[in-house]
């Protein structure tokens, strides 16, 4: 009986989900997602990134990546923006942030090497939690990334716009 009403609750919601990642772009969001960055056994060679002593904050760091420096966390995994946000508000949330995890903090963001602290800031997402920003962008992770330093969601126009990597000067690297 369980599982039947698993079914009955799981289907039409992956439905929606399945209907919002629908784009006239050549990439799209994954088949299965997951609601947190993909979690890695370690971080990438040279991928510990500095911070303050006893700061609780995100951290963002630069990556050298073959689209050249890239934004990344302090794991090494790559940060994306979204071209529908604004500077205030997110605009991905339900399946989309379960595609596209948004950078959460509980702390102020730290600028780790390459970043540049002026550049750093939050917004409240619509859940009540605070995503950190870069150069006015709200940053994300791509579920299909799988390794520190992929870069699978460049490209990608699930959810109505473009996702793109950033440069340490919080522009979008643009390879369509």
């Amino acid at each position: 009986m369980r599982r039947l009403i698993w079914v009955a609750t799981m289907v039409p919601a992956l439905a929606l989900g399945a209907a919002a990642c629908g784009s006239g772009g050549s990439k799209s969001a994954p088949a299965a997602v997951t609601t947190s960055p993909p979690a890695y056994s370690a971080p990438a060679p040279g991928s510990e990134s500095p911070s303050q002593p006893g700061a609780t904050g995100a951290v963002v760091v630069v990556h050298d990546s073959s689209l050249g420096k890239i934004l990344t966390d302090s794991q090494g995994r790559t940060l994306y923006l979204f071209e529908k946000d604004s500077p205030t508000m997110s605009a991905c949330d339900g399946a989309c942030a379960a595609a596209w995890p948004p950078l959460t903090t509980t702390g102020t963001p730290q600028s780790g090497a390459g970043v540049n602290a002026a550049d750093l800031g939050t917004i409240a997402r619509a859940d009540h939690s605070t995503e950190v920003t870069y150069h006015g962008h709200p940053l994300y992770y791509y579920a299909g990334d799988h390794n520190p330093g992929d870069t699978n969601g460049e490209g990608s126009h699930a959810f109505g716009a473009g996702w793109y990597v950033l440069n340490p000067s919080g522009n979008k690297i643009d390879n369509d």
